[in-house]
């Protein structure tokens, strides 16, 4: 493929999602722009397909900014800007004509566990007791001992030396940590759906549904992968 065509190409993915957001504005009743804690693709993607019904984009911020509008002048509908004012950091939008109550009760029971990243902060302690490490195979020991555990090889069975504290509630986690507690099979990551603001298309309301996070101030990643489905 020509390096040339790639910006044109680019602009042309950008103005079908731009007339597809736009086609979902005038379709679905409601707009919900959500958060996610513990983004995971794979968590979306049970997600989607539960609610087939209705239509979930992800990624794209600034794209999905323009197709709603920034700006009183340049909105495409009614208070659709103050949409686009909460497209910050890891956020959604959800078209859909279910109700709130039936977008909050299914939400609010959809919480899945996954093992935590580097940067996650340990919800809870996790210490290992001494003695065999009988889960591992022994190929495993010089890895766990890479790791900061104090292990060795006893009779063939990977062992613990000494107790072993691999993270105190509240730690910022290491790559290290994270690996250890995913060795060890602790699942620390929450991936949950926060739904935040509720646009109605038939009034033009607009309102905020929950209290303002710290992940909505954070500015979104320019080169994060467009997820809309």
């Amino acid at each position: 493929v020509s390096l040339t065509r790639t910006p044109r190409k680019g602009l042309e993915a950008k103005q079908a999602l731009i007339a597809e957001l736009r086609r979902c504005v005038d379709t679905y009743k409601y707009i919900f722009v959500f958060s996610v804690a513990n983004m995971r693709n794979n968590k979306l993607k049970d997600v989607r397909n539960a609610w087939k019904h209705s239509r979930i984009f992800f990624g794209k911020n600034k794209v999905m900014m323009v197709a709603l509008g920034r700006e009183p002048s340049s909105e495409y509908k009614e208070n659709l800007h103050k949409v686009s004012k909460h497209l910050r950091g890891e956020v959604g939008l959800l078209f859909t004509n279910r109700t709130r109550d039936e977008v909050d009760e299914w939400f609010s029971k959809f919480r899945e566990l996954d093992f935590a990243r580097a940067g996650n902060k340990a919800p809870y302690g996790v210490s290992l007791d001494t003695g065999p490490l009988e889960q591992f195979p022994h190929s495993m020991e010089p890895q766990l001992r890479q790791l900061g555990l104090p292990t060795a090889l006893r009779k063939g069975v990977v062992t613990l030396l000494s107790d072993y504290e691999v993270c105190k509630e509240g730690d910022v986690l290491t790559p290290e940590q994270a690996r250890v507690l995913k060795l060890f099979g602790y699942e620390m990551a929450e991936f949950k759906v926060t739904m935040k603001f509720l646009w109605n298309s038939e009034t033009g309301d607009f309102q905020k549904l929950v209290g303002d996070t710290a992940e909505e101030e954070e500015e979104e990643d320019d080169d994060d992968d467009s997820n809309e489905d």
